[in-house]
């Protein structure tokens, strides 16, 4: 799991379970059936990777993001200066929380009193209507507080600098250069121009590749069919996904239902190397089914081994049954 991780770079967080979190779907598509138990500790026994800002890294990119952290501190971008202003009105209520914490920490955000003159930004799934939540994410960007383990699936916060292992960040160049690495070894070949050398022959606009991948290029994969979160490293650059697979991907979460052209949360279905369809499972947690509401092949798209995947993400959801449209 931590080697997964690292190949990827990082795993995003996002809480919509029409079939299950995303850091957990991502990782069940590399690696299939696996004890969530080891995530947890890898995240908070090891502390071999870190929780910041909705996503998750290999502790290793700690001073990698420390200089993103030190960038928001500075305010470089409209959000952030409107965030500093407020910050700036609220700092009794920043020094409260900080102090909590210190003292008490690590706490639940419903642990800590809202003293704020203010709400920053509206109630979100992320944040709520308090702004505890709020200043607790601000500072979280900043560098100030870490996430420092989970109760009941809500997030405990302590200081940073009593979580995180001691290190300076780096300067910004070296820490851009590094992360552009970072995605293009994740990647494998990449849509924007990172500064980093060899063009695809044949593919239109600006590509790079990383020099290992195309070492690895003739190397034979395996047909093993699998679903793909909607956040998954592979297709979330959805421009990118559609020039190298010719496969065309929309969420259509926020997409009123009549206009939908897939579905709620469709799954694209990836077989070696070729994205050959998508389905439109959601698990029905009260009847323990996992229901695919419709299923939609790529022209010339092998769907064969379509059962055994769903088979194989039933059996990781704790699904009973597995319930196929009719027809």
């Amino acid at each position: 799991m931590l080697e997964t991780v690292r190949g990827l770079g990082f795993l995003q967080l996002d809480p919509t379970r029409r079939v299950e979190r995303t850091e957990y779907l991502v990782l069940w598509s590399r690696l299939g059936a696996y004890d969530r138990a080891e995530l947890d500790r890898l995240l908070w026994e090891e502390r071999a990777l870190i929780e910041w800002n909705a996503f998750v890294y290999p502790v290793e990119h700690l001073p990698l993001l420390k200089t993103r952290m030190r960038r928001f501190v500075r305010g470089d971008t409209a959000r952030a200066r409107q965030t500093n202003e407020w910050l700036h009105e609220n700092a009794a209520f920043r020094r409260h929380v900080l102090g909590e914490l210190r003292r008490r920490g690590p706490l639940l955000s419903r642990e800590l009193e809202d003293r704020a003159k203010r709400q920053l930004w509206e109630s979100s799934v992320w944040w709520g209507p308090r702004s505890v939540s709020q200043l607790l994410e601000i500072l979280n960007i900043r560098g100030e507080v870490a996430v420092a383990g989970r109760r009941g699936g809500q997030r405990l916060w302590d200081l940073a600098a009593r979580w995180y292992p001691p290190g300076k960040s780096l300067p910004a160049p070296e820490a851009d250069r590094r992360l552009a690495e970072i995605e293009l070894r994740s990647l494998g070949i990449a849509r924007r121009g990172l500064g980093l050398p060899a063009r695809v022959e044949g593919v239109p606009g600006s590509w790079v590749v990383d020099s290992e991948a195309l070492e690895r290029a003739d190397e034979p994969l395996p047909e093993r069919t699998t679903l793909l979160s909607p956040f998954d490293r592979l297709i979330h650059d959805r421009a990118r996904t559609e020039a190298l697979f010719g496969f065309r991907y929309r969420i259509e979460i926020y997409v009123p239902k009549v206009k939908r052209q897939y579905g709620y949360f469709v799954l694209p279905v990836l077989r070696g190397e070729q994205l050959v369809g998508r389905i439109d499972p959601e698990f029905d947690r009260r009847t323990g089914a996992l229901r695919v509401h419709a299923v939609y092949p790529e022209p010339n798209g092998d769907l064969r081994d379509l059962d055994d995947a769903l088979a194989s993400l039933a059996s990781f959801l704790g699904a009973e049954s597995v319930v196929l449209p009719s027809g």
